[in-house]
């Protein structure tokens, strides 16, 4: 199991609208699927991504990051046009990345970190609505 980061080229919040992040995640599932990536756990932030996945032991964990940040930027530019609009040269993700195995790390705290990224997340964006 891998823990793995990163975001929109130039930190946008990008994925903001719930309706983006929906998408974004169905979209990162799909590409998950097809290349028998599993994704153990997943949360989109506003600007950035974190996800635990397992990987097919064939695979690198830097390939799995290829695959699906570019597969999902494929499709995030062909289901949301406007997106184009922020990244006209069509990278939608920065050439950057985080991941470690989560091998030295209890894999339950792990998982309960990912899932926390959703709930800061959550009270940052009320924080921010009533202010």
């Amino acid at each position: 199991m891998y823990h793995l980061e990163w975001c929109p080229k130039y930190r946008y919040n990008m994925l903001r609208k719930q309706e983006n992040k929906n998408l974004c995640e169905e979209i990162l599932r799909e590409v998950a699927a097809r290349h028998k990536i599993d994704i153990a756990e997943l949360s989109v932030m506003p600007d950035h991504i974190h996800t635990l996945v397992g990987i097919p032991p064939t695979m690198s964990v830097s390939k799995a990051l290829h695959l699906l940040k570019g597969a999902s930027a494929h499709e995030l530019f062909k289901r949301k046009p406007n997106f184009r609009k922020r990244y006209p040269k069509g990278h939608f993700w920065s050439p950057g990345k985080f991941y470690r195995s989560v091998g030295d790390a209890n894999l339950e705290t792990v998982t309960k970190y990912v899932q926390d990224q959703r709930l800061v997340q959550t009270t940052l964006d009320i924080a921010s609505v009533g202010s």
